[in-house]
């Protein structure tokens, strides 16, 4: 599934920024959308790229630096 990131305006007129939906397309994105805020208007979309998973891998050393790591 694809990530879409909107930008819309509520009914009530707040500007919703950063609005992360899984869809298998945007119109289901958007339908997804339409169902948790009723009367809403796009004013942006993004297609964001698929998660690939943990981005990061820690060996031994990393967790032990994590975890004796203080500020």
């Amino acid at each position: 599934m694809i990530k879409y990131q909107f930008k819309i305006r509520t009914k009530n007129g707040l500007t919703v920024e950063a609005l992360f939906i899984q869809g298998r397309d945007r119109a289901d994105a958007e339908r997804k959308l339409f169902q948790m805020y009723v009367g809403c208007t796009v004013l942006e979309c993004s297609e964001s790229a698929p998660s690939t998973g943990r981005e990061e891998n820690l060996d031994l050393g990393g967790i032990i630096s994590l975890i004796s790591r203080q500020d």
